[in-house]
């Protein structure tokens, strides 16, 4: 029997035990709510209000990107709990955000090079900005692009080219020729020295002559929904396998929400149905995976679910949209059974009908 080493939170307790802070600071804003401040658990302020613009980081654990003006001009860069500054004018922006802290370390953009790399939660460069682009680090690790070149396309840019690697907190190359996937659970990573008989995993052979193996999402849910829900259609399995509070749309109310027992009860003709044409090869539909909406799952049992500014940790708890066609081609709308990835396991969590018949 060949021996496995399964590794979970590979780099992490060596690498970032400097990191670990239980004292996370919470955002607040002045009167006028134009500028924002933090203060810790028990209320005190350890920043007055003077950031904005940038700064959209909600707790402050380690290291934050921030944004302020002083006397007409506006000048940003990273602040660390200790009040150390680094980085000005070299935030990482993406999608008109700036980068969040993740597991102690967050990236920034060398604005001579235009090159990325990446601070440690002191402030300190734990990745040198040598990299057209890389991740955020998952797992202690982090897929980078390097020697790649700037395309134009209109507003926007793109990169061409380049090679791709898999390497850790240290710089060291784990995995050559490693194209980044989302698909990829960087948590679950095992390594052997073959690769896995896993059906739901992808194997990538290392520079160490040994096999990273990877829970792979889009796998994992599609083997999930076909041998644990499409299985048995019960009221009782689809409870099991639902999150505790459903959210639905519904005309002309919009977004409402509801126990899931009592939804299931009140709606189990439509889900059943609903579900089983998926059994059906003929029937017209996607999966297509994303991060939990944060303006419609507002409440704090979704707290976990999202990071320090308030953005989905899709990376370990994303969510699968299943996506059915009506069999008319000529009719409008589709039917959305949203799934969130959670510690145990895929449940159900927003429904979506278009013919509005839910109650």
């Amino acid at each position: 029997m060949k021996k496995i080493f399964t590794i979970y939170i590979f780099f992490l307790f060596n690498c970032l035990t400097f990191a670990q802070s239980n004292d996370l600071w919470t955002s607040f804003p002045n009167k006028d709510t134009t500028l924002i401040g933090f203060k810790d658990k028990n209320g005190t302020i350890k920043i007055e209000p003077k950031f904005t613009g940038y700064t959209i980081a909600r707790k402050f654990e380690n290291i934050i990107a921030v944004t302020e003006e002083e006397k007409g001009n506006w000048k940003s860069y990273y602040l660390t709990k200790q009040g150390k500054i680094v980085g000005r004018d070299s935030l990482y922006v993406f999608d008109n955000g700036p980068d969040c802290e993740n597991e102690g370390f967050i990236r920034f953009t060398d604005r001579k090079t235009d090159k990325m790399g990446i601070f440690d939660s002191r402030g300190k460069i734990a990745i040198p900005a040598q990299y057209n682009a890389l991740t955020k680090v998952r797992n202690g690790m982090i897929t980078v692009l390097k020697d790649a070149e700037k395309q134009q396309d209109g507003e926007h840019f793109f990169w061409k080219g380049g090679k791709e690697f898999l390497i850790d907190i240290n710089n060291k190359i784990l995995i050559e020729n490693f194209t980044q996937n989302d698909d990829l659970n960087f948590y679950s990573l095992e390594k052997s020295k073959t690769p896995s008989q896993d059906p739901t995993r992808d194997s990538f052979l290392g520079v160490d002559g040994e096999y990273y193996s990877f829970l792979n999402f889009d796998k994992e849910f599609k083997h999930w929904l076909q041998n644990s829900l499409l299985k048995d259609l019960s009221k009782t399995n689809l409870e099991k396998h639902s999150f505790d509070k459903i959210i639905y749309w519904k005309e002309p109310d919009g977004w409402s929400d509801a126990p899931k027992t009592k939804f299931i009860n009140q709606n189990y003709t439509y889900l059943k149905l609903k579900l089983q044409e998926l059994k059906n090869p003929k029937t017209d539909y996607f999966i297509s995976s994303d991060g939990l909406n944060q303006f419609i799952f507002e409440s704090e049992e979704y707290d976990i679910y999202f990071n320090n500014c308030n953005e989905s940790k899709d990376w370990i708890y994303p969510t699968m949209d299943i996506v059915i066609n009506p069999k008319n081609k000529t009719d409008r709308g589709q039917d959305h059974f949203e799934f969130l990835r959670t510690e145990n396991g895929y449940k159900l969590i927003s429904v979506s009908s278009r013919v509005n018949n839910l109650k």
